[in-house]
């Protein structure tokens, strides 16, 4: 909707009654994502479910800052959430989205699924949750990152590891990794591949005629089985 300069140097402030659904996983991420609209920064509003993460994960005492309610905002976008369809950015920019059913035989390498953007709990939630009892597509490199270390353990005691594992992924210790084409998962030339990472420019996981093609945990994890882009609905 304002592609990758939309926000440059401002901040995105995400407010409205379908705020209440989103977890705190969810709020994460999005806020994550401002930057790759040129934000400075993205906000919430602090409510229940904020609180109760702050309580489930500090002792610390917290300021609330909330916008005046006279604020002066340079642009307003509604989004309605129950419209929203599965979408995938096309190489070589974020704002390149297509909704999954568009995709077609977009046939893939690989798949990463993990990193600062989608490696919570959440994401290894969803992820096993489709990759339980399936295996990859043959000749599939699908790699698992979560993204920091107690995620990692909390991964470990629900069996999530063994999941990954048994489907036929490689699973990583917290690392940037094939992200930023740092090592593990760098691609070749012509290579494709599908990530829930933040970035998909050109040359960013590797050779600068491979492609990055970014979604959401499920539809990686979707892809990841079937070898090409689909949405988890196309395994039933």
């Amino acid at each position: 909707m304002i592609g990758v300069d939309g926000a440059l140097y401002r901040s995105m402030e995400f407010v409205g009654d379908g705020i209440q659904y989103l977890s705190m996983d969810d709020r994460f991420t999005i806020s994550n994502m401002a930057i790759e609209a040129g934000g400075k920064n993205g906000i919430f509003p602090v409510d229940d479910v904020t609180i109760a993460y702050l309580k489930e994960h500090t002792t610390r005492e917290y300021t609330v800052f909330e916008a005046d309610a006279d604020a002066v905002y340079d642009e307003e976008y509604t989004i309605e959430l129950d419209r929203l369809q599965p979408t995938v950015s096309y190489p070589h920019l974020p704002e390149n989205t297509h909704t999954v059913d568009e995709a077609g035989d977009i046939r893939v390498d690989q798949v990463v699924i993990g990193s600062c953007t989608n490696g919570r709990m959440e994401d290894m939630r969803i992820a096993a949750e489709i990759l339980k009892g399936r295996h990859v597509a043959k000749g599939m490199r699908c790699i698992i990152i979560p993204a920091t270390q107690s995620i990692y353990l909390e991964c470990m005691e629900k069996g999530y590891l063994k999941t990954f594992i048994q489907a036929g992924c490689v699973v990583s210790t917290p690392t940037c990794g094939p992200c930023l084409g740092g090592y593990m998962g760098i691609l070749g030339d012509g290579e494709k591949c599908l990530s829930t990472t933040n970035r998909n420019f050109v040359g960013r996981m590797g050779h600068i005629n491979s492609e990055i093609y970014l979604a959401s945990p499920a539809v990686a994890a979707a892809t990841a089985i079937k070898g090409n882009i689909v949405s988890p609905d196309a395994l039933a």
